[in-house]
């Protein structure tokens, strides 16, 4: 729907709550963590759920930290993410600047590591997106709303923080 203000529903996609929804939700989380001193809003994955974790990466333009809440699930020693903007057509910030600095922070229930982002490609790509369609059932139908493909983020540790 063009004026963003109603929720957004394709034939066959599942719901998708209204975009200014979407950003408050995405503000409600950083603050909830925020406030609590990161006791409240990371979680680790389980089989079958998405873990929540902090991403810190360098801002392209202004060279400053830039920290948003991910989704993810674990690959082996990697951590696997979506570049989607809540589903919306514009790529992610957090996902441009890993592109121009591909080192970032990632901080998740069991602390802070260093990691080097990239986009998996090929049959890597298909595997992975394959196991978050195990986690949400929607993932096509949300996929399918963007105008570009999505990109599988892997996160791969560089080395612990303390």
């Amino acid at each position: 729907m063009a004026s963003g203000s109603s929720p957004e529903k394709t034939a066959g996609s599942p719901f998708l709550p209204p975009r200014w929804f979407i950003r408050a939700a995405w503000k409600v989380h950083r603050a909830l963590y925020r406030w609590s001193g990161g006791r409240f809003g990371l979680r680790a994955a389980r089989p079958g759920r998405y873990g929540l974790a902090r991403l810190t990466t360098i801002g392209r333009r202004s060279g400053f930290e830039r920290s948003v809440m991910i989704g993810y699930y674990e690959d082996g020693k990697n951590i696997v993410t979506m570049a989607m903007n809540g589903w919306g057509a514009p790529e992610p910030a957090w996902w441009l600047n890993l592109q121009a600095e591909p080192n970032a922070k990632l901080e998740t229930v069991d602390g802070q590591i260093k990691v080097t982002g990239r986009a998996a490609e090929g049959e890597e790509r298909e595997r992975l997106w394959e196991r978050w369609r195990e986690i949400d059932e929607g993932l096509d139908g949300y996929a399918g709303r963007r105008p570009t493909e999505t990109a599988v983020v892997v996160l791969a540790p560089s080395q612990n923080l303390s």
